[in-house]
């Protein structure tokens, strides 16, 4: 299965159903599901994003990293949206969020396919 990393605490936030469109730089054809991949690295304002999340009730999450955190389904690539994440140039658009006993896996650039155990 395809899967996407995306840094923390914006993953968390896509499989719990409050993000709704992933920002990316490149436009993609593909469609159907994909698990989400928490990077390793997270984002460099996650302070300032977690108090963000706080405001609208979300305290201490479960930031993993590393591995496999979820899944979601990309319906549509657009390059204008009125969801408030969007920022562009290009939103991958998400549905049917869920989320996943974590897998530690490694992650790459991209789409990647996991396979295996990724050890």
């Amino acid at each position: 299965m395809k899967a996407i990393s995306i840094r923390q605490p914006w993953a968390w936030l896509i499989i719990h159903g409050y993000k709704d469109v992933e920002n990316r730089s490149r436009r993609t054809s593909f469609r159907g599901p994909v698990l989400i991949h928490a990077s390793q690295t997270p984002d460099p304002n996650l302070a300032e994003i977690l108090e963000v999340m706080a405001g609208f009730g979300v305290t201490d999450p479960d930031l993993r990293y590393g591995g496999i955190i979820g899944q979601a389904t990309i319906t549509d690539c657009v390059t204008e949206s009125e969801s408030e994440w969007f920022e562009g140039p290009v939103g991958y658009v998400l549905d049917d969020p869920s989320p996943l006993p974590f897998r530690p896996y490694p992650g790459q650039l991209g789409f990647f396919e996991v396979v295996g155990d990724g050890q």
